[in-house]
């Protein structure tokens, strides 16, 4: 950040008053401007057993699949934008259960959130943001091929919840993410 949002003079970076960290602050107005993690929204949808899964048509990991997941709206629920994500990426209309998995992603300024859902049909199609989208039995998701490491922890976690009949709250935080040769 370079300018001040609400003056639009040049800003500095220095410790606020009271405060603990940098941030930038305007020297004019004395506006801080605070930067928090952006949260990404999403589900992970079941249909008879099989996991509904999306190839991503856009970059970051273009090509790997992911849940149907992205950035939660001003005035949006986070269930709401759970289901809108589906709905984009997947054609897909959902039934969302409980919450199941928090993800912190440090290095990208993120917090993922996943809930489990359920598919009343198996309509889904491929939304713009989508290759294509694909039902996955467990033993057949395609888990060196996943797009993020919050889609492998959120999955894992949901799979050992559905097979023990013991759902809870995962908080996890995502490892470093390691770009492939297809990412260079």
């Amino acid at each position: 950040m370079n300018f001040c949002s609400q003056c639009g003079k040049p800003v500095v970076v220095a410790i606020p008053d009271g405060d603990n960290r940098s941030r930038h602050i305007c020297p004019h107005c004395n506006t801080v401007h605070y930067q928090n993690p952006r949260m990404v929204v999403g589900c992970i949808p079941e249909y008879q057993g099989a996991i509904l899964m999306c190839k991503r048509a856009i970059e970051p990991r273009y090509g790997y699949w992911t849940t149907p997941a992205g950035f939660l709206e001003l005035d949006e629920t986070l269930a709401e934008a759970a289901a809108r994500e589906t709905l984009e990426e997947a054609e897909a209309t959902v039934e969302l259960g409980q919450l199941i998995t928090v993800v912190d992603v440090k290095q990208a300024g993120q917090v993922h959130i996943f809930f489990a859902a359920s598919l009343p049909t198996a309509q889904y199609g491929a939304g713009a943001e989508s290759l294509a989208t694909r039902l996955f039995l467990p033993e057949e998701i395609p888990w060196e091929d996943i797009a993020f490491p919050s889609i492998r922890i959120a999955l894992e976690h949901y799979l050992r919840c559905r097979k023990s009949g013991q759902w809870s709250l995962h908080l996890a935080a995502a490892p470093h993410l390691r770009l492939g040769s297809r990412d260079r």
